[in-house]
């Protein structure tokens, strides 16, 4: 299996980290947290990996070589300039059938093969990986009926939703839904696949699940892989 790893950005949200550092080499715990996701990737069966690059590329590049140190095969897409999280999947030659595409900042327990075995049986153009959270908003919520009129006082409620986690499985050929050298959002990439009448599933996941691309999330990530590091960090080969 092959999956593509998502690590061109700038990581703006992480500043003052990624100012020297590109996000995928931020550590959680003592290893960067791409290497996290590869050793998760291969536990999982996959054994080529493609890193999209463009931020701090010579430091992705120098740092996960050609993949051997980890069993497996890794090569690259350079971005020259920045094409958000769709645009490398157009970039990306030699892709298989079904591939799955990740954002390389994610801290999670997902299992990966699982995602794909799904997709490849429900026959889908996409899967998007979805998590369960909760939004806590710290104010009083005054809802109104009509003009100015008082119709009901909320105290700090709380909301369910299931969000993207940015881990995806698509079919090879969503790429024709992405223009040659175009920027585009995964989010955009699949409101086309949608539109044009393929077949896009959700696979939820229960587990674990991290956007360390927040600086909360990040610091959360810190001491639950201080906690639970041993279950999220595979054995080396």
């Amino acid at each position: 299996m092959q999956a593509l790893i998502l690590a061109g950005g700038k990581g703006t949200r992480l500043r003052p980290y990624t100012v020297s550092l590109p996000k995928p080499l931020v550590p959680v715990g003592d290893r960067p947290i791409a290497e996290i996701l590869i050793r998760q990737l291969r536990e999982h069966g996959f054994r080529e990996i493609v890193i999209s690059i463009g931020h701090l590329a010579e430091l992705v590049e120098a740092y996960f070589g050609d993949g051997r140190r980890w069993g497996l095969r890794v090569r690259y897409v350079r971005e020259d300039k920045p094409l958000g999280t769709a645009g490398p999947l157009r970039l990306a030659q030699g892709l298989d059938r079904d591939f799955l595409v990740l954002n390389g900042d994610v801290l999670t327990d997902a299992d990966f093969s699982g995602m794909m075995r799904a997709h490849k049986a429900k026959k889908a153009a996409a899967t998007i990986g979805v998590s369960r959270r909760e939004v806590k908003i710290d104010f009083g919520i005054i809802r109104m009926d009509g003009g100015s009129r008082f119709a009901e006082y909320v105290e700090k409620p709380s909301y369910e939703h299931h969000v993207s986690m940015g881990i995806n499985v698509f079919n090879r050929r969503v790429r024709r839904h992405i223009r040659p050298g175009e920027a585009l959002g995964i989010p955009d990439l699949v409101e086309r696949v949608h539109h044009a009448g393929e077949r896009v599933e959700c696979h939820v996941h229960a587990g674990r699940w991290l956007d360390i691309g927040r600086i909360e999330d990040f610091q959360k990530a810190q001491d639950l892989f201080e906690k639970d590091g041993r279950k999220l960090l595979p054995p080396a080969p």
